[in-house]
């Protein structure tokens, strides 16, 4: 069951990133956060009515609320990072993020077998490969750097508290919910102070109504992987469920491949087969 979950997670989150990605080319990346914050806490929402959520209410969301901060954080220095530095150095460096939740499990007593050892270390290799690094070129920003570690603790992190913010299937509704009301409340401050500034808020167009349906897709999709990942995360080590969850990339890789025409370099094709293989083993393990 848990790397059942965990592939789905990393399915669900590719498809959220490359959706995110294509919408963020046409309006401010803030807005596109925010926006698709805003539909998945209003479903959300209603799931929690529907289900008598509230009732499991306790210290537990903190946990969430903690997640909610820090998921804005990283996003913004995730593409702060993008727009300064190659995608190419940036999106390698911030599948990083697989070390914190493998280092909380560990922490708490977990001890890989060696197939699972094995695994783990194939599918890291595979996830940064498949991000295609560069290995010449230009020297980059060191403040590139900087922002992409963040943004990997960052993810991290979120991966790490949102696993503790429920035991049950209601509690965790509400968590979710939790997290991304907290979400929307840190991404439109940041929105404001954004505007206040003379940033962008709107493209040119005015508010995206026509991509309403696919910012709700890209909200609605990273809030499930979110409960998948913490059902994967319940029911097995974490160390497996993050390595797992953490094939992402390579699902954005392949999403770009098949909708946009992209070529996968031979270093991305090699990184997907490793990830591949990590995958069978831990999922033998």
């Amino acid at each position: 069951m848990t790397a059942l979950f965990a592939l789905v997670t990393s399915l669900l989150w590719g498809l959220a990133d490359f959706g995110g990605g294509l919408l963020a080319r046409r309006s401010p990346a803030l807005t596109v956060v925010v926006v698709s914050q805003t539909v998945a806490a209003a479903v959300l929402g209603v799931v929690v009515l529907a289900t008598g959520g509230w009732s499991e209410a306790g210290p537990r969301l903190w946990f969430a609320f903690a997640a909610g901060l820090v998921g804005p954080v990283a996003m913004l220095c995730f593409y702060k990072a993008l727009a300064l530095g190659p995608m190419g150095v940036v999106s390698p460096l911030a599948s990083l993020a697989v070390a914190v939740p493998l280092s909380v499990g560990l922490l708490l007593g977990e001890r890989p077998g060696p197939p699972q050892v094995a695994g783990i270390a194939v599918a890291v290799t595979g996830v940064v490969l498949a991000g295609g690094p560069r290995l010449g070129g230009a020297a980059v920003r060191r403040q590139t750097i900087w922002l992409t570690l963040i943004a990997a603790l960052g993810f991290g992190a979120v991966l790490a508290l949102i696993a503790e913010a429920s035991t049950t299937l209601t509690g965790l509704f509400l968590a979710l919910f939790v997290q991304r009301v907290t979400n929307v409340a840190a991404g439109g401050a940041a929105l404001y102070v954004s505007s206040r500034r003379g940033g962008a808020v709107l493209p040119e167009g005015g508010f995206p109504w026509r991509a309403l349906p696919a910012l709700g897709f890209v909200g609605l999709a990273d809030v499930a992987a979110n409960g998948t990942y913490s059902v994967a995360a319940q029911h097995g080590p974490v160390t497996v469920a993050a390595v797992l969850a953490s094939l992402y990339p390579v699902v954005t890789a392949l999403a770009a491949r098949g909708f946009l025409s992209e070529r996968l370099r031979a270093v991305q094709a090699a990184g997907a087969g490793l990830a591949l293989v990590g995958t069978l083993l831990l999922a033998a393990g």
